[in-house]
């Protein structure tokens, strides 16, 4: 049994998050080697959650190497469909370098629209914002610009 357990709603959103992705790691007909295990590993610390493509035709042998993979390398089972195998794990911290002359990096930003007719969900976009951007009242995404002072408060400033 495998060391992380997951409600149904959070492996929901696993699985949607795991939909746009690629497989990372593909198993052929030597089947679950060592040398495969270690790149699973390397891949789910690098990436968190992965899919891996099983070209065996076998259903049993896909579930043995499923239930395998998340056994060895403490990994929650997110999904079985097909060929494919969704793992997730989650990543190890980094080890930030100390460096004060830097300035923080782009953020992403949700932003809700909601639907004019009131019977619609809202649709939920995230939106990357740079350091020279900023979000304007309708959620568009516009360039900052400097504040401006008035002249007197300008001239009291030293």
């Amino acid at each position: 049994m495998p060391a992380i357990q997951l409600t149904p709603a959070q492996r929901k959103e696993k699985r949607a998050d795991a939909h746009h992705l690629d497989p990372v790691v593909m198993i052929g007909s030597d089947g679950l080697t060592a040398a495969v295990q270690k790149e699973t590993d390397a891949a789910l610390n690098a990436h968190g959650l992965i899919k891996v493509r099983v070209l065996s035709d076998e259903r049993d042998t896909r579930e043995t190497i499923f239930a395998t993979l998340s056994d060895a390398l403490n990994a929650a089972p997110i999904q079985h469909i097909g060929k494919l195998l969704v793992l997730w794990r989650p990543m190890p911290p980094k080890e930030k370098a100390e460096r004060t002359d830097r300035k923080p990096g782009p953020k992403v930003v949700k932003i809700l629209k909601f639907s004019k007719s009131g019977n619609h969900r809202a649709q939920v976009k995230k939106i990357k914002v740079l350091g020279n951007e900023r979000i304007a009242a309708g959620g568009e995404l516009k360039r900052a610009r400097r504040r401006v002072t008035s002249v007197k408060k300008s001239a009291q400033q030293p």
